[in-house]
């Protein structure tokens, strides 16, 4: 704790402090976006960390973010962590927050998909971890977007268990493809650094590094699935046109 907020901030010092109101504060402590206070008595006092996570909640706010993401992000961030520490966290999963959830009950799923959706393509849904049931008897649809594709890849003609299937083998091959960036990225940036003593000047060139990846990473990515998918269209075509099996 810097001398900046010795002993500690009061709720209303630390909301005066961030631009915003007391009952925010308050909301943002109730979701467990704040650590607690320490108590001095009856009173709660904050930090620098109470500091920094607000700022980060701001900032996210600002950026267009929902606060379903702000709390996976924060989730995500240790205790005690601040300043530029806090940024490089921020920083390395913003990017990778996964899609909003939608909330739908079995029509409206099946007005998504365009067709009724029956038990067994339920089931299969649900085994891919695409919908997850609720105990209110909805549907949680944890990535739309993924839905939308293997509902257009089923209406292609596809049976709806080789869709999940297919899915299954490319969702690995994505989390191989994820694991060899970090790995890359562990190995040539963060252990210097952290073999370094994380030095202070250090940190906007790893932050501008961990910023970079996600793109670098997006495409060349696609780039070689493109490649492939070329590749594999004409290996597939010619074995056809040839006769072979």
């Amino acid at each position: 704790m810097t001398s900046a907020t010795q002993p500690g901030l009061t709720i209303g010092a630390l909301a005066a402090r961030v631009g915003m109101t007391v009952r925010n504060v308050r909301a943002y402590a109730g979701r467990g976006l704040l650590p607690p206070p320490r108590l001095q008595g009856r009173t709660g006092l904050y930090d620098e960390e109470h500091l920094a996570r607000l700022t980060v909640i701001q900032q996210m706010l600002a950026e267009g973010y929902t606060l379903a993401a702000v709390e996976r992000v924060l989730a995500h961030v240790p205790s005690g962590v601040t300043g530029a520490g806090l940024a490089l966290h921020k920083a390395l999963l913003t990017p990778w927050l996964p899609e909003e959830p939608e909330v739908l009950d079995r029509d409206g799923l099946a007005a998504r998909a365009g067709a009724p959706i029956d038990d067994d393509l339920l089931a299969l849904i649900v085994e891919l971890g695409v919908v997850v049931p609720r105990p209110d008897g909805t549907l949680e649809v944890v990535s739309p977007t993924l839905l939308r594709a293997g509902l257009q890849v089923a209406a292609l003609g596809i049976p709806a268990d080789k869709v999940v299937v297919a899915q299954q083998k490319v969702a690995e091959h994505a989390a191989a493809a994820a694991r060899v960036y970090v790995e890359l990225f562990r190995d040539s940036v963060w252990r210097a650094f952290a073999d370094a003593g994380q030095p202070e000047d250090e940190w906007p060139r790893v932050q501008q590094a961990v910023e970079r990846v996600q793109p670098v990473a997006s495409q060349a990515l696609l780039a070689s699935f493109r490649i492939a998918m070329a590749a594999a269209v004409d290996d597939a075509l010619g074995e056809e046109l040839s006769g072979e099996s």
